[in-house]
């Protein structure tokens, strides 16, 4: 014979136990359904443009490079131990190998003071009198987006990171503002924050993840999807050597205006003049 409702035992648990009695905003669990990808979504663009509002940033500066490079001392003290550690097996070719990308990171170290030094120009010029303009934004972690935040905070300025999370350990770097210190679970998302308030992308040398952001910007400019960002490469030589720019005009893949695209620049002081010709008398 079958139950009836009134016969039914009842659960250990109360109805304020089970996980259906937890208002949907504050159920961290629901919220992470793949039904709700579009919520988190909304909420991941939403949360970060509501503080910067309220910090109230008006213009931003990407700058993107590798996270590994690193300031000259140490690239200097890297070299010195790969060259160590080679002494002990002259004949191993992976110990030669190090030593020889420990002398090209040390080549490279000198964009770490660059991008130092760019950030802090730019930082001092305009961020005065309870303006915020022009605030330097970064991928949040170390390498060149922490010396371009580091440089922020040298003058006492603003200045933002937006980190992602990924499948190994990252941090942000110390040096970016705690209260504009931004994770995203998306990168899309992220994309489009590096670029709401762009006035200008300062590219240093980098790998995938820099070319990513330098290649997704050259494409919405050369389809008028943005016309307001200013592309600089800071290092003629590296960009030139690692893009072979007139094959793609040769072959036809690109017009050649496209080159007109970008600019380049060997200092901080290059960099920032010629985002201010750009954008004109650039500070209140």
């Amino acid at each position: 014979m079958s139950q009836g409702p009134s016969d039914q035992h009842p659960s250990d648990l109360s109805p304020e136990e089970y996980a259906s009695y937890i208002p949907a905003d504050k159920d961290t669990e629901f919220l992470q359904r793949d039904e709700l990808r579009p919520i988190r979504i909304g909420l991941e663009l939403l949360k970060p443009e509501l503080i910067q509002k309220e910090e109230q940033i008006n213009s931003t500066i990407v700058v993107f490079g590798s996270a590994r490079v690193h300031e000259p001392a140490i690239a200097t003290q890297a070299l010195k131990k790969a060259e160590e550690e080679a002494a002990h097996n002259p004949n191993d070719p992976d110990r030669q190998r190090q030593i020889t990308i420990a002398k090209r990171q040390l080549e490279l170290a000198k964009y770490y003071d660059v991008s130092r030094e760019f950030s802090r120009l730019v930082s001092s010029t305009c961020q005065i009198n309870g303006h915020c303009d022009y605030v330097i934004v970064t991928g949040g972690g170390p390498g060149i987006m922490e010396a371009a935040n580091r440089g922020a905070a040298d003058v006492q300025a603003k200045s933002i990171g937006l980190n992602i999370t990924l499948p190994h350990e990252q941090h942000p770097n110390p040096y970016i503002t705690p209260r504009l210190s931004f994770q995203f679970r998306y990168f899309a998302i992220r994309k489009m924050h590096f670029l709401i308030r762009a006035k200008a992308l300062v590219a240093f040398p980098g790998g995938f993840g820099t070319l990513d952001e330098l290649f997704e910007t050259l494409t919405l400019l050369q389809t008028g999807k943005t016309d307001k960002v200013l592309v600089v490469l800071v290092g003629r030589e590296f960009w030139e050597r690692l893009i072979n720019w007139s094959l793609l005009v040769d072959y036809g893949l690109i017009s050649p205006n496209d080159l007109q695209l970008f600019h380049y620049a060997e200092t901080a002081q290059e960099a920032w003049d010629l985002i201010a010709r750009h954008n004109g008398v650039p500070c209140p």
